[in-house]
């Protein structure tokens, strides 16, 4: 169903195709990771260790970058984590302000066991797609983030103060 608001052709597309994205994000996000909690993890914590597991040892920043968490949050979680025994952290010796977060061998068992199964719930979950209809998503999806990573990247320029 379209949207009601009321503005121009243009306001009114664009608001539908959002709450389209929105709805069917939140809904594949829901599908893909509703088996973690059979593994006694949330979806930050799964992250955490899935990207450990693929990209190696990271600091914290890095974490919170590459799962899309802020850094205050990516604290607890790896809290969590390094208390289940999952990771551990290191001091970085390059740079003692640092904290490197290293999978530990029991968080990389968990992955390995948990991982095939979430790749195969992910691609049971697009198969209402056909492949082109995938590849379409993932360019227009990819064209879309582009832009407004382009566009947060840019600072708009300082104002001087009038005094």
């Amino acid at each position: 169903m379209p949207t009601r608001y009321p503005g121009s052709p243009e306001e009114r597309a664009a608001l539908d195709a959002y709450i389209k994205l929105w709805r069917a994000a939140h809904a594949v996000e829901v599908a893909a990771n509703r088996h973690l909690a059979d593994h006694g993890l949330t979806v930050s914590q799964f992250g955490v260790l899935e990207a450990l597991y693929h990209l190696g040892p990271l600091s914290q920043r890095q974490l919170a970058d590459k799962i899309l968490r802020s850094s205050g949050n990516l604290t607890m979680v790896i809290d969590n984590l390094e208390r289940g025994g999952l990771v551990r952290r290191e001091r970085d010796p390059q740079d003692r302000r640092v904290m490197k977060v290293f999978l530990t061998p029991q968080g990389e068992t968990l992955v390995a066991r948990v991982l095939p199964n979430h790749v195969r719930g992910i691609r049971e979950l697009f198969t209402a797609l056909t492949a082109e209809e995938l590849e379409e998503l993932a360019t227009l999806t990819r064209k879309l983030g582009r832009s407004l990573v382009g566009d947060a990247a840019e600072t708009p320029p300082r104002r001087k103060r009038q005094g």
